[in-house]
């Protein structure tokens, strides 16, 4: 999703910098990135853009050969499964119509909904990420036949109709609009945001609200996921290369330290051997410097020609890493990937190490100490 807002704004800041624009020229880089937001919504809103998708669906959705035979595993495993989406009903309808049929099927076809068997319960308009965060958002009930839409009392009804009370209420239909994440869980019958996987392609609105507001479980899709690993595993030997090359350096720097602190002492007999020394290190690290240079260059440019690698700002993790990594339980490629292990399959976190774990975890640093000090030498 944020490739259209940081492509338009890319686009605008151009224009702004390099065009005479008058009207551009008159508004401020916050300004435009306001109005390019508008847009942007307003395009997703007012049917510009789905529209064009329901008369079309082969041309914009890629079906999944493994979609449909998840979903039915997971229903025949007990796992309750629902749709949440901010489309309303008759987009949903039509793109889960060719997911399942996996063809732009004929309207009566269409009416039958089929695909709705595959679900416990399907929230759409559902406005993330304000159902998320918003607890006083209205539910009102779908009927899929035409699309008009009844009043709930959510919650409140839910808890009037007993202890089966979830049950009931979805007997008289499973499809809704808009609503919180309150009457989510209540039909589902769980109170902790933990029991709740939650698959979305959005970071922002699925993945950092879910986590952070309510403690869900949470899936990030990528799908540039795939093609980044085939070009990281294409670039291996090149990576392998560039380690070298700033353990290189490294070890010059740590052995070049131990040189200066002997001058910094009174240098002894050899001070003019070393200065030749320090000196002949630094011709050599800046050659070093600038193999690296050229090598990190052609390694980031195989991923793309300006940005590098998605998850690396240089050789520090970028942004999108920090936010997957610490609001995504799991990412993958693709959802049909969750497939792939049964229900039963525990997903465990990996271990972390700050930089002085990471040292003494190499087999090429030696670890010494005694009553007074403690050193550590490469």
């Amino acid at each position: 999703f944020q490739f259209v807002d940081a492509h338009l704004f890319a686009s605008l800041i151009k224009m702004k910098d390099e065009d005479d624009n008058e009207f551009l020229d008159m508004k401020t880089y916050e300004e435009i990135y306001g109005h390019m937001r508008e847009c942007v919504d307003l395009c997703h809103r007012d049917g510009v853009i789905k529209d064009e998708v329901a008369l079309h669906p082969e041309k914009y959705i890629i079906p999944d050969d493994n979609l449909i035979p998840m979903l039915e595993g997971f229903r025949e495993s007990g796992v309750k499964v629902f749709l949440l989406t901010n489309s309303y009903w008759e987009y949903t309808s039509v793109a889960m119509n060719y997911l399942y049929h996996q063809a732009n099927v004929d309207t009566e076809l269409k009416k039958k909904n089929e695909w709705l068997k595959l679900f416990d319960l399907v929230i759409v308009g559902s406005c993330k990420p304000a159902f998320l965060i918003d607890p006083y958002l209205n539910l009102f009930r779908v009927n899929p036949e035409n699309g008009s839409l009844l009043n709930t009392d959510g919650v409140y009804e839910i808890k009037a109709l007993g202890d089966n009370g979830a049950e009931t209420f979805l007997e008289r239909g499973k499809v809704f609009q808009g609503g919180n994440w309150q009457h989510l869980m209540a039909m589902l019958k769980t109170e902790a945001g933990e029991e709740i996987l939650y698959v979305g392609d959005h970071l922002y609105s699925d993945v950092l609200r879910s986590k952070r507001t309510l403690g869900w479980r949470s899936t990030f899709i990528m799908p540039e996921l795939e093609d980044e690993m085939r070009k990281y595993h294409e670039q291996l030997p090149v990576l392998d290369q560039i380690m070298e090359l700033r353990k290189l350096r490294d070890e010059l720097s740590t052995y070049g330290n131990s040189i200066s602190c002997i001058i910094n002492k009174g240098g002894g007999d050899d001070e003019e051997d070393n200065a030749e020394k320090l000196k002949n290190m630094e011709e050599d690290d800046l050659k070093i410097k600038q193999a690296l240079t050229q090598t990190a260059e052609k390694y980031h440019a195989a991923f793309h020609p300006k940005w590098g690698q998605m998850f690396l700002a240089g050789y520090q993790d970028s942004r999108l890493a920090y936010f997957v990594e610490n609001y995504a339980c799991l990412y993958t490629a693709k959802a049909t990937n969750l497939g792939l292990s049964s229900i039963n399959h525990t997903y465990r976190t990996s271990g972390e190490m700050l930089p002085h774990d990471k040292l003494l975890a190499t087999n090429d640093t030696l670890f010494s100490t005694d009553d007074d000090s403690l050193d550590i030498d490469e």
